[in-house]
């Protein structure tokens, strides 16, 4: 690092495991290190002033005396944990190789085979997740995690579980969650704290003195632009349309509003009431459903117009005429490009030959700083990729400027691949070229180097994003930062929205940072900070994951459940199913929690054993790839006596013995098949019962019969045939975490009670020889039974399929490149037991 006019003469951080003269020793980075050390701590600093650094820092220290010990630091991009990869590998004196990056490219065999030699693992978070729930990897040696950009630990992220395994599993955790903008205000601050488990808050900014000899001042220039009547023209028409939808909606009565700018938290209101007819059968509520997606298409046109350019709106008019000429269009499309005003709208669009105002100001700007100013590098912003692509040619009509976006779009647009996005950002750091033009890929955490200007084509509407971007500039040198924002239009309502946020967040962290020491005061670390603030810390926070000792999910014989769930042949063996199927159920202490608390009174009828459950008493669930987008297979992983293995299942979606396989469906999903939905809910259960000896559906949800408009007779006797024709025990679960808990169970009488073994290819014994060339086939990782059976009519046997070379496997219908280079390693790869 080159020093600073602050720091003339400069001095680095001396540490065994830290490159020599390669880290700049800056006081306020030591004291963020010294807090963080000492608990879990939340660093919040603003971007370009070394979070990065604290959190490596840390892990050194953590890892100085213990060879055996892992650091794991999460980041939510790929070319987040690309760039952090490479920092640590300069900065740490630690082999390579023993640094690991876990992505999804990276294939999941392979992660568990690293995971064991690495000492620091650098992973995007679902990957992590994943590889939790599945059983690849164990955290109790891990003695860091490092949570970067973690504003982002709320809902269901995947942040928000790991790091409830992380304080269960772990035999000496410490937690460090890094960001600029950890939330608009303390609840969302303090959110963050609780579901990461931090105790302490270490807030700089830059008004702190040591902070401040590192920072400039970044001046923010709002400039107004005035629409000209061309593009107001076509912003009317819309709105036109937008009104007569809202006033049909109105006559509904799901609004008393037909403003075409009305809040989108209200039109969210609006569709929550169409949803209520819909789910009441009234047919009103799917022509109102279809009139409110196309409010919503309109808007963003209008958005477009007004905020982007004419060229991005004529772009997504015809993307939209597309969409209403494909096969199975919507009628909100259909009727959108059908509609005279929108279709005078596209003409005046397409007739439009001038140039939108932000496009003018934006090159008189870059002129003014490249040119006049001497300036070297600027970042233009839009929230449009089309506006992107626009700028980007508009501008490179002038300076030399590349485009910067993500690599998906739903829309249509092109993206750019990990690579291209590494390859841009290494040339504009190089000074290849001066302007970047960017969507909101490169706000977070990327290393986009000092620039002279930033500009926004449009405001920012919440904190966190604006604050990204304006961490671009004035790190070394004075920058600046222009927003531009059209009159009269939604930019002025984000410009108001994101004034306020960005002070609210300012205000909240120092109220927080003096929370935070009145609470280290009053309680000297012994609680959470959530604790502290609410009084009451969700159990995932003040125990570090326990259950509380609930007992929930524990079903009694008087449940009804029991007779259900036991599948032994003959009588007098059912005698004690209520209490087997309690003593299988060990949830009541398993993840910590008091022995006391997990007891229940035999009053109640509860069944229940208190204390943690011996190391022979665990058990395993199997649990289909798919079944992730649930919360059962995170639920069940987090139990300490059972263990989850994620596989591609061939049939049903989860395994619990040789013979026990569960399908498991939503109410709405069970009623959607039986209305003509994707497969056939029969041939899913005639492939389940194929296979295994007890076939089980699970069938979660509320009220079976009132659902959807069908007939009760109707469900009875697709449930009659499940169950007399194809052998399907049907259970029911109301919800999710029932489902776990009855899975929990069922695993317990299986593989406890009965000792049977987990075998995702069941044990049904009068296989055909076509099933057994399948299964034979579909059990080569990665193939399952799609593809086995599509290599075998493309082969005609196992042997073929066993024989062929990867370029010959390349010839099956369905068969990739991973699959046949998976099938030529597990056939021809060396047995070493």
């Amino acid at each position: 690092m080159a020093a600073t006019d602050a720091d003339p003469e400069q001095s680095y951080v001396e540490h065994p495991l830290l490159a020599e003269g390669f880290l700049e020793d800056r006081r306020y980075q030591s004291e963020l290190v010294e807090t963080a050390v000492g608990d879990h701590t939340l660093v919040c600093l603003p971007t370009g002033l070394g979070k990065t650094t604290v959190s490596l820092r840390v892990t050194a220290e953590r890892l100085r005396d213990d060879v055996g010990a892992k650091s794991l630091l999460l980041a939510p991009t790929k070319p987040l944990v690309e760039q952090h990869a490479a920092f640590y590998r300069e900065a740490l004196q630690i082999p390579d190789d023993e640094i690991v990056v876990f992505t999804g490219d990276v294939r999941p065999d392979d992660r568990a085979e690293l995971w064991g030699s690495a000492r620091v693992v650098i992973a995007t978070p679902q990957v992590v997740e994943n590889d939790l729930v599945g059983g690849r990897i164990d955290l109790r040696d891990v003695v860091h995690v490092t949570f970067d950009e973690c504003h982002r630990a709320s809902g269901d992220y995947a942040y928000v579980y790991i790091a409830e395994r992380y304080h269960a599993d772990a035999a000496d955790p410490l937690v460090t969650g890094m960001s600029a903008s950890p939330g608009g205000d303390e609840e969302e601050i303090l959110s963050v704290c609780a579901n990461l488990g931090v105790s302490e808050v270490a807030v700089m900014t830059e008004d702190d003195a040591d902070v401040a000899d590192y920072t400039h001042d970044t001046d923010v220039e709002w400039e107004r632009i005035e629409l000209p009547d061309a593009v107001l023209e076509i912003r009317d028409s819309l709105n036109d349309v937008i009104t007569e939808r809202l006033e049909a909606l109105k006559e509904l009565g799901v609004t008393r509003s037909t403003q075409p700018d009305m809040s989108q938290k209200d039109l969210n209101r609006m569709r929550g009431k169409l949803r209520e007819l819909i789910d009441n059968d009234q047919s009103e509520g799917y022509e109102g459903m279809s009139l409110h997606a196309e409010v919503m298409k309109l808007r963003r046109a209008v958005e477009l117009v007004e905020t982007q350019s004419v060229e991005s709106v004529r772009r997504y008019f015809e993307r939209q005429k597309n969409a209403a000429r494909s096969s199975g269009a919507s009628k909100a499309s259909q009727r959108l490009v059908s509609e005279p005003r929108v279709k005078e709208a596209m003409r005046r669009a397409e007739a439009f030959d001038g140039l939108h105002p932000k496009f003018r100001r934006v090159r008189m700007l870059l002129a003014e700083t490249l040119g006049i100013e001497g300036g070297e590098r600027v970042i233009v912003f839009t929230e449009s990729r089309d506006t992107a692509e626009a700028l980007t040619e508009f501008l490179g009509n002038h300076f030399d400027a590349r485009r910067f976006v993500g690599q998906g779009d739903k829309e249509g647009s092109d993206g750019m691949t990990q690579t291209e996005q590494g390859e841009v950002l290494d040339a504009f750091k190089s000074g290849e070229f001066e302007v970047l033009v960017s969507t909101s890929v490169a706000e977070e955490g990327l290393d986009v180097p000092e620039v002279d200007l930033v500009c926004f084509f449009e405001p920012v509407p919440t904190a966190i994003r604006s604050v990204q971007r304006k961490g671009r500039t004035g790190r070394q040198a004075e920058g600046r930062v222009v927003v531009l924002m059209a009159e009269d239009t939604r930019d002025e309502a984000f410009f108001w929205i994101s004034r306020r946020r960005e002070e609210e967040m300012e205000e909240e962290l120092r109220s927080l940072q003096s929370l935070a020491d009145d609470f280290a005061d009053e309680f000297g670390g012994q609680e959470t900070l959530a604790e502290y603030a609410d009084g009451d810390a969700p159990a995932s926070v003040a125990t570090g994951g326990a259950d509380g000792g609930d007992a929930a999910g524990v079903r009694s014989a008087a449940d009804g459940q029991a007779g259900l769930t036991d599948f032994d042949d003959g009588a007098g063996e059912t005698d004690d199913a209520g209490e087997e199927g309690g003593e299988a159920n060990q949830k009541g202490t398993a993840d910590g929690a008091d022995a006391d608390a997990g007891e229940a009174s035999e009053e109640e009828g509860a069944v229940a054993r208190a204390d943690p459950p011996a190391e022979e008493d665990h058990v395993e669930v199997v649990v289909d790839q798919r079944e992730l987008e649930s919360t059962i297979a995170r639920d069940l992983s987090k139990r300490e006596h059972v263990e989850t293995r994620l596989e591609t299942l061939a049939v049903g979606d989860y395994v619990v013995s040789d013979r026990v396989a569960l399908e498991r469906k939503s109410v709405a999903d069970f009623l959607d098949t039986l209305l003509g939905g994707d497969r056939d809910l029969f041939e899913q259960a005639r492939d389940l019962a194929r296979h295994y000896d007890r076939p089980v559906l699970i069938l979660e949800g509320g009220d079976l019969y009132g659902a959807r408009n069908v007939h009760p007779n109707a469900i009875r006797g697709a449930l009659a045939s499940l169950a007399v024709d194809y052998g399907l025990s049907v259970l029911r679960t109301e919800d999710e975490d029932d489902t776990a808990d009855m899975l929990d169970v069922l695993a317990g009488r299986e593989q406890l009670t009965r000792d049977r073994e987990v075998s995702v290819h069941g044990e049904k014994s009068a296989k055909t020889l076509t099933e057994q060339q399948e299964y034979v086939v579909s059990s080569i990782a990665d193939v399952g039974p799609v593809t086995a059976r599509a290599l075998l009519s493309h082969f005609g046997s196992v042997e073929a399929v066993m024989t062929a070379d990867e370029e010959t496997l390349l010839e099956a219908d369905g068969v990739g490149e991973v699959t046949a280079e998976r099938v030529r390693e597990v056939v021809a790869g060396d047995y070493r037991p």
